[in-house]
């Protein structure tokens, strides 16, 4: 293809991305889609929308005039981020696959595609933006907060980010659609993929169950060492999770210190004797925590931040930022504290630190 100017944009199938190409094109990009099918285990099942997306691809790129190319990534998913998936999940963690398939599979093997074809650019429809300053290449944070994806792609390095675009950076969601119906683009109205790409819409322990065999312990109350229930396998359970636990008409301890009706919620996972530790009250101190350690760092600049600096970062997507410093850190591991206690930080999730606008990194949950 050597065309000047090329940009291979991820198509997805929704609003976003199709919507990120329609800008690249007005802006004189020689547009080219790309369709990755990253998971193909499901294609006949209920919950697995690829065969509606790529019908969706083929729709737009025939509405803006573009090339589409339809690539499987699904040996490579498979071995790169599932098998961790199921591996961390099997030692007690909770990871959480959407972060490493954006190093792994989309800025990886899809750039490996892009410059082989001759591109000089990739683009995808994440809400996050990306800047060169004073010679080295920054990872933001989108316009629009509601939407913001830089948690996702905390692990991205210098090479990745010089390469791509996020043309949706400067966008709030509502505009995105605007501009979508405008355009004449079918996807305007189309609702937002929930969930890890590869379950969908199902529901999660079901999944797991086909991967993770049961088995079945104790669900033991933290404060008092009591069996309250039976669980059919801690690595179906997350820490924080309320829902499923199916002991919602057991009291709390004999003084009722904790509020003989709140809600009861999974404080830790003993994996080595299969014991489920709960506590009742989502304020129970043993679910708040003002520091975290984390291992497998990964910082954007290719050099760790400043220690004992004021920043913020989250454990979780779904999570306001919180005040913090970086207390110490090393080439494997760092120490975060925090400003205020933070609730339900999770073994295997991650924690991203900012400073301003500007995502530094971070590392997974020890």
């Amino acid at each position: 293809m050597n065309k000047g100017n090329t940009v291979v944009v991820g198509l997805s199938g929704g609003v976003d991305s199709s919507v990120a190409a329609w800008l690249l094109k007005q802006q004189g990009w020689h547009v080219v889609g790309l369709f990755m099918k990253n998971w193909e285990d499901d294609d006949g099942d209920e919950y697995c929308a690829s065969r509606q997306d790529l019908i969706d691809v083929i729709s737009v790129a025939d509405t803006l005039g573009i090339e589409v190319e339809v690539l499987n990534f699904a040996r490579e998913y498979k071995e790169r981020v599932f098998a961790h998936f199921l591996k961390e999940y099997q030692a007690g963690r909770t990871p959480n696959p959407d972060v490493l398939c954006n190093p792994e599979i989309k800025f990886s093997a899809f750039l490996e595609y892009a410059l082989k074809i001759g591109a000089q650019r990739i683009a995808t429809g994440h809400y996050a933006g990306v800047r060169e300053f004073q010679g080295a290449w920054q990872l933001l944070k989108a316009e629009d907060g509601t939407k913001d994806q830089s948690y996702f792609l905390y692990r991205l390095n210098q090479q990745q980010l010089a390469k791509t675009l996020f043309p949706l950076a400067g966008l709030y969601k509502r505009d995105v659609r605007k501009i979508a119906e405008a355009a004449g683009l079918h996807v305007a109205l189309k609702k937002d993929s929930t969930g890890i790409c590869f379950i969908g819409e199902r529901p999660f322990k079901d999944f797991l169950m086909r991967y993770l065999p049961k088995s079945q312990g104790e669900i033991r109350c933290l404060d008092d060492d009591r069996v309250l229930g039976e669980h059919d396998g801690v690595a179906y359970h997350t820490i924080g999770q309320r829902k499923g636990l199916h002991i919602g008409g057991v009291r709390g301890g004999k003084s009722g210190d904790h509020g003989d009706h709140d809600a009861w919620f999974v404080a830790r996972k003993d994996v080595a004797e299969n014991i489920l530790y709960v506590v009742q009250g989502h304020d129970h101190p043993a679910l708040l925590a003002d520091e975290v350690s984390a291992w497998d760092l990964s910082w954007v600049a290719g050099e760790a931040p400043h220690t004992h600096w004021v920043y913020t970062a989250k454990t979780r997507y779904r999570q306001a930022d919180a005040a913090c410093e970086i207390e110490r850190v090393g080439a494997d591991a760092c120490l975060i504290r925090f400003a205020e206690p933070q609730w339900a930080i999770t073994p295997g999730q991650s924690v991203v630190v900012y400073e301003s606008r500007v995502c530094l990194g971070g590392g997974v949950i020890a």
